[in-house]
C-alpha cells in the first residue's frame, strides 16, 4: 500500500484526530504544523501529497500559505477544512467538511481529481507557436 503524506496546518480538532490509527490504516502519514510559519518550514523541507488547512487559521494566512505553495511551482492540492458555518476558500483547490467520517474519503477524491488535472507546462508546450524565420526579405518560412 502506498502512503499519502499530508501536511496538516492548524490547531483544529481534526488535526488531533489525524494521529488516529484509522488515518494510518487508510494509508495516510500526517505531519502537523501549528502555525503557517511552521508549515512553510515543513513544506520546504518535505515532499507532501496534500496540504490541509484548518479553519482556526485566519483566511489571509491560509491564502498566503497557498500562494507560497503555488509560487514554489508546486501542484500539491491544497484543501481548507471548513466548520459548519465557514465559507469556501476560493484560493484553495477544495473545501472539505470537518466531519471525521467523510474527511478521509474527501481527501482521496481530492487526490484523484488533482491527478487528472493537466499540468500547465504540458498545455503551454502544445500551444506554443511555431518559430518563424526570414529566408528572404518579405517571405516567411517555418523553422
Amino acid at each position: 500500500m502506498s502512503v499519502t503524506v499530508v501536511l496538516a496546518v492548524g490547531v483544529d480538532p481534526w488535526i488531533l484526530m489525524a494521529s488516529d490509527p484509522a488515518w494510518k490504516a487508510a494509508g495516510y502519514f500526517v505531519v502537523s504544523a501549528g502555525s503557517v510559519e511552521e508549515a512553510i518550514r515543513h513544506f520546504r523541507a518535505g515532499d507532501f501529497d496534500v496540504v490541509l488547512l484548518g479553519h482556526f487559521i485566519p483566511a489571509e494566512k491560509r491564502e498566503r500559505l497557498t500562494f507560497l505553495i503555488r509560487s514554489l511551482g508546486s501542484r500539491v492540492p491544497v484543501a481548507s477544512i471548513a466548520n459548519d458555518s465557514a465559507d469556501c476558500d476560493s484560493f484553495a483547490d477544495a473545501t472539505l467538511g470537518s466531519d471525521a467520517s467523510n474527511l478521509l474519503a474527501d481527501i482521496g477524491e481530492l487526490m484523484a481529481r488533482s491527478a487528472k488535472t493537466p499540468r500547465p507546462r504540458t498545455i503551454a508546450r502544445k500551444m506554443r507557436p511555431k518559430r518563424l524565420r526570414f529566408d528572404t526579405p518579405g517571405a516567411l518560412a517555418e523553422a
